[in-house]
């Protein structure tokens, strides 16, 4: 089956509306430092027109008010959000809120839906994903966070960090152990999490690289102690054992998107190279004029088209036959998408020169964030050792000792002595 990543007129129309609006309404609004309730004020007509526009929280199934587009739209239209850090909550799609609806369309009840997902696609409450531990990163089997069922309830206790958003959400999504003798895939389950439930500490906003302590403060990535904590038996998402299952399919989607807002962003820093070397004149010529900046414009433009399309390869092959038909492809545009990312914005900064290191510029913040491309949502090791495994499953291991390769050739010149009559055989 040919790969078809085409779409009808009308979307593309989406997609133009889309364009203009990001670059005249949104991205002005990163040159203003505002504090919560004056963006709040300035953002919400933003939503309303997106809402009016049918495009608000896209990514889920027309029945939960999205716009049923499927991946690969999806993915084009993550493009042009990646452009602006502030476009995505003005979508409706900002991590981790975005994931964490998808993961309750797929796993929750209708009771759990009605008082956790629709105020969450309202925007009426905020969430986070509490999964990762100090010692369970890369590797979610090493979960060590319990939660024990005693009658009704479940008994929570455990450390985590890197919980996004923790300290501004209304509710956890929290993944903990409820069988550490099953297998490793089977031991972790899922719970609604509330964060004003006693026993829930939230410690502290990390601060990062991306969010250094001096610009750090609420919607983070919080470090929380949950001691004793208790949640009845009804928080519970999916069945026991059901937690690594609901991760990957929310976990998957939301590569492919990270992936194609990457473009959008990496877009930005390579048009602000062009336009930078186009009018910047060094040396007797403009910076566009040398072999090296070249190179750059080269190297850059080769590996986002790369990029692009394995991304939109990954979303055909999931509309086409769900998450599990585009498991190689989404662990190769995690990595790959990370590096290009880094790659190019780290390009831009250098043909700005000092410029580029300021803060006059976005780049700067583009590149610290960019960094933590190639950590969150799994290192860029596991997925190349993913990609490798599921590749090598396809081969056979075949050894050829090299008294045989005689043999083998004297058997295909045999075989073709018909054709070699005429030709000379050294």
């Amino acid at each position: 089956m040919a790969w078809d990543f085409s779409t009808e007129p009308e979307f593309d129309e989406k997609l133009e509306w889309m364009r203009g609006f990001v670059r005249r309404e949104i991205m002005p609004l990163e040159t203003l430092e505002l504090d919560a309730e004056a963006y709040a004020r300035a953002t919400a007509p933003l939503k309303e027109e997106v809402k009016a526009r049918g495009l608000w929280a896209s990514h889920l199934p027309p029945e939960l008010g999205g716009g049923g587009f499927g991946q690969v739209k999806l993915g084009l239209m993550n493009e042009i959000i990646g452009q602006s850090p502030l476009a995505p909550p003005i979508f409706g799609n900002n991590a981790p809120d975005s994931g964490n609806a998808e993961l309750l369309a797929e796993g929750a009840t209708e009771e759990q839906k009605e008082r956790w997902m629709r105020p969450l696609l309202a925007g009426e409450l905020r969430s986070a994903f509490s999964m990762t531990e100090p010692g369970a990163g890369a590797d979610p089997t090493l979960l060590t966070t319990r939660a024990v069922r005693h009658g009704d309830e479940y008994v929570i206790d455990g450390h985590k960090w890197f919980t996004s958003n923790g300290s501004v959400a209304d509710f956890l999504i929290v993944m903990a152990v409820t069988d550490p003798d099953a297998p490793p895939r089977r031991r972790a389950t899922m719970f609604v999490v509330p964060t004003d439930t006693p026993g829930v500490d939230i410690l502290r906003d990390i601060p990062t690289m991306g969010h250094p302590v001096e610009h750090s403060g609420p919607g983070g990535h919080s470090e929380i102690i949950y001691r004793e904590v208790r949640v009845p038996v009804e928080n519970r998402i999916g069945e026991e054992g059901d937690g690594f299952l609901l991760a990957q399919k929310r976990l998957g989607p939301g590569r492919i998107h990270h992936a194609m807002r990457w473009l959008g962003q990496s877009q930005r820093a390579f048009d602000m190279m062009c336009e930078r070397v186009k009018t910047r004149h060094v040396h007797g010529s403009v910076l566009a004029e040398k072999q090296m900046i070249q190179d750059y414009i080269a190297m850059s433009a080769a590996e986002m088209t790369a990029a692009r399309l394995m991304t939109l390869q990954a979303a055909w092959r999931m509309d086409q036959g769900g998450t599990a038909n585009a498991l190689t492809d989404i662990a190769m545009i995690k990595f790959w998408g990370a590096q290009v990312l880094y790659n190019v914005i780290d390009r831009a900064i250098q043909v700005h020169g000092s410029l580029g290191y300021t803060t006059d510029l976005p780049l700067e913040s583009m590149y610290r964030h960019a960094r933590a491309a190639r950590i969150y949502d799994g290192p860029d090791e596991v997925h190349k050792v993913t990609v490798a495994r599921r590749i090598l499953k396809q081969y056979e291991g075949r050894e050829v000792p090299s008294e045989h390769v005689p043999t083998r050739r004297a058997e295909a010149i045999e075989k073709f002595a018909w054709l070699l009559d005429s030709a000379s055989v050294s």
